[in-house]
């Protein structure tokens, strides 16, 4: 790099710490000795899939600007290349082809938020103006370029999702079984909440580890059928306090490289007011996303882990969950993999 990108970073972020042109973040902690502790987690070789069906929640009540899959199908000869029969090729060919296409939004099921997802409005600078950047430093209209930027190499030039993908995203898990606590119940988990929740399935969260937590909201998601209830699932289910300055830090400290949760957002949104003119509608997104380069997953399906969890009283597990290897996009679908 032939300057450095940012002359000031934000108050209590990591930029520069894992090098000045680091593009993973913490997952920089997800290293040998974190997936061998991981790997011993496996005791009986059962495993869960941690996704929803990615045609769920259904609709966009849920976020208008994302839709569900459509899928399409290419012309071959008179009809498609689906349920097409290779002996109009040639009539010794007994083979059946079926191919399909996609088009999906990266974020609208299961999925990873990337580095790429969320920026704000900051000073990098130090010349009083503040400009769109990213982790690190990276810069809204040159590293993460939009069709109001440019006509052409659309997409993140840096902190693309692929970055996720080539660092090996498998570890430890633990699961914060909030349902367990709140049931379906709206609860808005601080700091004391959370450690209240680990403290009483006797849980230790270490550096490395993936925090997730089970809601209940994915399972909601569910029993509506592709019919969302925006307001149900408003007033539904838990969501992390991102207002919370006790959290926040503790996010920091514990070392973790990623939260996943089942619900929307993981936090809750909208968030109350914050402090001064200008602040985060999302705060907790800003705090990991953009200070510390720390993913955060949604609309996880946890019910069946939480469940035989429950049972054997563990917390832990192996997390095998890594994103499309797509260069420049700022999200992808996942499907996740616990096994026990």
């Amino acid at each position: 790099m032939d300057a450095p990108r940012w002359k000031q970073r934000p108050d209590g972020s990591n930029w520069g710490d894992f090098g000045p042109d680091d593009q993973i973040g913490r997952l920089n902690l997800l290293n040998a000795q974190t997936r061998l502790r991981a790997i011993r987690e496996v005791e009986e070789g059962t495993t869960f899939c941690l996704s929803l069906p990615l045609d769920y929640p259904g609709g966009n009540t849920l976020f208008q600007h994302r839709k569900a899959p459509s899928f399409f199908y290419d012309k071959r000869g008179e009809g498609h290349n689906y349920n097409y029969r290779l002996s109009s090729v040639c009539d010794c060919f007994s083979d059946v082809i079926s191919d399909d296409a996609v088009m999906m939004f990266t974020q609208y099921s299961t999925q990873w938020d990337g580095l790429g997802h969320v920026g704000q409005m900051f000073d990098a600078d130090g010349d009083g103006v503040p400009e769109k950047v990213y982790y690190n430093g990276y810069r809204g209209g040159v590293d993460v370029v939009g069709p109001d930027d440019a006509d052409s190499n659309l997409g993140a030039r840096a902190i693309g999702i692929e970055n996720l993908a080539t660092a090996g995203v498998q570890g430890r898990g633990v699961l914060v079984d909030l349902e367990r606590l709140h049931g379906r119940e709206r609860a808005v988990v601080g700091y004391d909440g959370l450690m209240a929740a680990l403290d009483a399935q006797q849980a230790s969260v270490e550096p490395g580890d993936f925090l997730c937590l089970y809601t209940g909201f994915a399972d909601l998601i569910l029993e509506m059928n592709k019919h969302p209830d925006g307001e149900v699932l408003a007033r539904s289910c838990a969501v992390l306090d991102g207002r919370d300055a006790k959290l926040l830090q503790w996010i920091t400290d514990s070392g973790i490289v990623a939260i996943c949760a089942d619900n929307f957002a993981v936090e809750a949104y909208p968030a109350g007011p914050g402090d001064g003119d200008h602040y985060p509608a999302l705060p907790l997104h800003a705090h990991c996303i953009f200070k510390l380069g720390l993913n955060l997953g949604e609309l996880w399906y946890f019910a069946e882990l939480a469940q035989w969890l429950r049972a054997h009283r563990r917390s832990s597990f192996l997390l095998t969950a890594p994103p499309l290897r797509l260069p420049g996009a700022v999200g992808s679908p996942v499907t996740p993999i616990a096994t026990v």
